[in-house]
């Protein structure tokens, strides 16, 4: 069976389904009729596979490079988010002594100095992300329907890097001496 595209539209090409196990002999005998019946036009061919594989190439290139600069936007966030909890735990440090002295918890302490930067942050990057992705999904003719669930996995991803990152300096800040920290005043 083959489909012919008619070349005032802009096509000139012949889309043909063969047998996959006879291919080389089916492009061999494609390729004679076409110099019988177009001696003037070169015969080039193309496998369907082979065209797809070239259209999503560029995909594929845009997934790679998005890995890589989400990677280093994920790098530099870190040390971002590390300079910003070290200001804050260095301008708190009367206040995590105060809390340690009236019983609060590593934990606790770890959550003070962490939580408001990352539940603001995600509260933020929800509707970005979304609005984005649809857009995105939209110049595809099969996309598929974005999850909320999908969202929340990186909120909570999200809260695991940041707390990751600010969770040596809280410690280090929730195991200080209050004394140290209270003894000017």
């Amino acid at each position: 069976m083959f489909l012919f595209n008619q070349p005032q539209w802009g096509f000139s090409t012949v889309s043909v389904k063969i047998d996959g196990a006879k291919a080389s002999e089916a492009v061999t005998f494609i390729g004679n009729t076409w110099k019988s019946v177009f001696p003037d036009h070169p015969f080039e061919y193309q496998f369907l596979d082979d065209h797809f594989k070239d259209v999503y190439r560029a995909d594929q290139q845009v997934t790679s490079m998005v890995t890589v600069l989400a990677i280093l936007a994920i790098f530099i966030s870190c040390l971002g988010l590390f300079g910003l909890a070290s200001y804050s735990a260095e301008k708190r440090v009367k206040e995590i002594g105060i809390r340690k002295v009236l019983g609060a918890s590593i934990q606790n302490i770890v959550s003070l100095l962490s939580r408001h930067f990352v539940l603001l942050a995600t509260l933020i990057a929800w509707p970005l992300a979304y609005f984005a992705v649809r857009r995105w999904l939209e110049d595809y003719a099969y996309r598929i329907d974005i999850s909320w669930w999908i969202f929340l996995l990186a909120g909570v991803l999200a809260m695991a890097i940041a707390l990751v990152t600010v969770s040596v300096l809280a410690y280090r800040a929730a195991n200080s001496n209050p004394v140290d920290s209270l003894h000017t005043e």
